[in-house]
Formats: structure tokens, sequence, C-alpha cells
């Protein structure tokens, strides 16, 4: 009989020990996270506002625009606290640029970043994405998670997520011609919210475009571009190191449009003379990138 009242009285305790847990949970607010994939934003809100994907080409308002998604998500999750906002993007190295050390100097924003090859391709952010999604899950310290990307890689991240119980909401940019989001992303996801061109625009400025007119003086040689091309080439060389070299090489003799754009871009600087339309002192530029690396190699 003694063992039987003892039994009941750790069964009263246990039960008492619940109740006390669950009125705790109760009275804790929800928490929601915002996750944005920074390249996705730039390639998405660039051509939709300005019809260009190349950062380079516009400035984005990243206070502005994070400020919007704050406001957006607190109209949507209520009853919810912001934990905070993670921005992902790439750098040479993940060493931060300027912009990207302004934004994260943001209240409640934290800036993680992958690396950047030597196509200007972004490498290692969407495991940065599934990590933090997967611990802030598994840890219970979000309920709700908003993600702003399109990249299907995504998805074990939102598959992770939601195995600890956190729901999560896909957000997109407005695309003119079709989906910039993978489809089995938006099949994963527990619900979807797409922002438009009004919603963009006010975070987009184009950059005015830098022309060069001939002032009647000769252009310059193929001998000098090709100079150009090899101090350029040594410059590029020494941000990114042997590694991103032996990703290069394989393709010679082209370059990818981001190391070509570039390389136009700096030259054209340099020289201060546009060679848009003149093939030989192009072929010429190239010709001194290429001799300067391979000599390198």
């Amino acid at each position: 009989m003694n063992e039987v009242s003892e039994i009941a009285a750790r069964l009263d305790r246990t039960n008492e020990i619940l109740q006390r847990v669950l009125v705790e949970v109760s009275r804790t607010p929800s928490t929601h996270a915002i996750f944005v994939d920074a390249g996705y934003v730039y390639a998405a809100a660039g051509l939709l506002v300005t019809g260009m994907e190349d950062r380079r080409c516009f400035d984005l308002d990243a206070e502005g625009l994070i400020e919007a998604f704050i406001d957006k998500a607190r109209g949507i999750f209520a009853d919810s606290r912001l934990l905070r906002v993670y921005w992902y993007d790439g750098a040479r190295r993940r060493i931060h640029t300027t912009e990207q050390q302004s934004i994260a100097e943001l209240p409640d924003v934290k800036v993680r970043l992958g690396n950047l090859n030597a196509n200007n391709q972004q490498k290692g952010v969407d495991s940065l994405i599934r990590g933090d999604l997967e611990s802030l899950a598994r840890h219970r310290a979000i309920s709700d998670a908003a993600l702003v990307g399109g990249d299907e890689d995504l998805v074990s991240a939102v598959e992770a997520a939601q195995g600890y119980g956190a729901r999560v909401h896909l957000w997109g940019i407005e695309s003119a011609d079709g989906s910039n989001q993978a489809e089995p992303l938006l099949w994963e996801v527990d619900s979807q919210r797409t922002f438009d061109l009004d919603f963009c625009r006010p975070y987009i400025t184009r950059r005015a475009v830098t022309t060069y007119e001939h002032d009647g003086s000769p252009p310059p040689s193929r001998e000098e571009v090709r100079f150009v091309g090899a101090r350029i080439a040594a410059t590029w060389l020494g941000e990114r190191g042997r590694e991103a070299l032996a990703e290069l090489l394989p393709g010679h003799p082209y370059l990818p449009g981001p190391v070509d754009q570039d390389l136009l871009v700096q030259a054209e600087q340099m020289l201060q003379t546009s060679l848009r339309g003149q093939a030989p002192l192009r072929r010429a530029l190239r010709d001194g990138f290429w001799q300067h690396l391979q000599a390198q190699y």
C-alpha cells in the first residue's frame, strides 16, 4: 500500500512540474529570424528595378531594405519578437568589403560571409544558411524563419529546420519573366510571399555610366593596352591568389564574363579612353592579362 501511495505521490509531483512548464511556455513569446541570401536579393531586385543583375550597375540601400523586411515580419508575426536578421553574402577570402562592414554594424543584423571564386560566384553561402537555420531550430531559439532566397540548394536547410518544429516562410522578389525561385523550394516551405516592384524600387538606385570621350589624341597602341592588361592581372592575382588562378586557367583563352567585364572597366579607367567597339585593343588587353598569369603558374 505504501508503494502505491509513493507512486501516486511521484505522479502528482510530475504533473505539477509539467503544469509549471506548460505555464512558462505559454508565457514565452514566439521568436522569428530573417535569413537573407544577399546574392539573390541583388540579382533579383536589380533585374526587376534596373533590368540588370550585376551589382556594379546599381546601389542597394541595404539598411532601408533590411528595415523594410523587419517591418514586414513585424506585421506577419504579430505576437513574435525578432531574434535578428542574418545577411549572407560572398567576399574574397571572406574579408568584409566596406559595404558589408557597414551592414554588419546595423543593430540586430549579423553578416555571414561565404567565399567568391574566380568567376565572382558565391561559395559556401547555402551551407551557412543551413547551419544557422538548423542550429536555431534545434535549440528552439526560433519558431518561425523568413527565408529570402531562391536556390534549390536551400531545400535541405528548410527540411532541417522543419524537422525541429520551426516553420519556414519563403520570401522572394517578383520576376518579370517566370519565377526566380526553384520549384522544389516552393513546394517545401510553409508559406510564400513575393515583393513587387513598388516594394523594391525605393532601395535600388541605378549608377551613372562613366564614358570616356576622345580628345583628339591618338588611341593607345596595342603594346600599351597589353601592358595595362598585365598590370591588372598582377593585381588580380595578388588579391585572389593561386587557387583562383588554378580555377581560371582551364578556360584559356576565354575569360568568364564577370572577369572580362572587370578587366575592361579597369583598363578604361587606367587608359582614360573607351575600348568599346575596338576589338583589336580588347584582344590585346586579354592577351596581356593571360600572358602575365601564365608566366606566374
